[in-house]
């Protein structure tokens, strides 16, 4: 389907999605929102797309929430639409329900962080299962400097994966970040040349969709419910996935007859 804010482009089995408001460094407003939450379902209902990357245009990868509508020019523009029903019962109101579109995408989610990436945004990097940085990557939390605590699914993700005390030195010193400290840190998980950020992120990305798809799914799925989980279920997790996995008997026995044969495998996910 078409995007007025963003750019939705599949090649092959890998999706790429470019928030496209560089004017404003891909801020998040309402319009950007309603268009990655719809192309998260869009990636999610095509079996066809195996792995996203979800990219910037321009120099930021999302300058965070647009606080532009809190300005005096704001004022004189037309009066959004009274909330519905279901906005106002909503328990993890819109940045909360964009950081579980992403997170529970259970496709392989790549960000490519082009530049700067604040607040909201740095939530919606987090929210993706792997990070793909340069010396350009930038990363702010931002929140206390607006009188905020943190949001979008932040104090959730970062602790989960560079640990509390640095999450808290993260957000409690609303400091810059750049590319290597986050690679040090873990907030990146390859750190590239700048000119290679996007070669990069797409063959990491390829590379994810090349295996199986019901099984890269399901190891997304079971690591993520594995991550608060006792032993014991955790166990009972993977059987359970991995019963779901065996249904794709055809990419069994591709498997094992690429193996035998000693080629690459070419899987249908069936």
């Amino acid at each position: 389907m078409p995007y007025e804010h963003l750019i939705y482009d599949r090649q092959d089995h890998v999706v790429v999605i470019t928030l496209n408001r560089p004017e404003r460094m891909n801020a998040m407003n309402r319009p950007l929102h309603n268009d990655l939450m719809a192309a998260c379902a869009e990636a999610q209902a095509d079996d066809e797309v195996r792995a996203i990357v979800l990219t910037g245009a321009g120099r930021g990868f999302c300058s965070g929430a647009d606080v532009s509508a809190a300005t005096p020019e704001a004022a004189t523009r037309v009066a959004p639409p009274p909330a519905t029903q279901r906005e106002r019962l909503d328990q993890y109101q819109w940045m909360g329900d964009q950081a579980m579109a992403v997170y529970r995408l259970d496709k392989p989610v790549v960000a490519a962080m082009n530049g700067v990436c604040v607040g909201a945004g740095m939530s919606l990097a987090l929210a993706c299962d792997m990070r793909v940085g340069s010396e350009q990557s930038r990363f702010r939390a931002m929140f206390l400097e607006r009188n905020l605590s943190p949001d979008s699914g932040m104090s959730w993700l970062l602790p989960r994966i560079i640990g509390y005390s640095r999450a808290f030195d993260v957000i409690g010193t609303s400091r810059d970040i750049d590319g290597e400290e986050a690679y040090r840190l873990g907030m990146l998980d390859r750190f590239v040349p700048p000119e290679r950020l996007m070669d990069e992120s797409l063959a990491l990305a390829t590379r994810l969709a090349a295996w199986p798809p019901l099984a890269i799914r399901a190891a997304k799925r079971v690591i993520q419910q594995n991550m608060d989980s006792r032993l014991e279920d955790g166990l009972r997790n993977e059987i359970h996935h991995i019963s779901q996995v065996r249904t794709a008997v055809n990419d069994t026995r591709e498997s094992r007859a690429a193996r035998a044969e000693q080629r690459p495998p070419h899987y249908t996910g069936t």
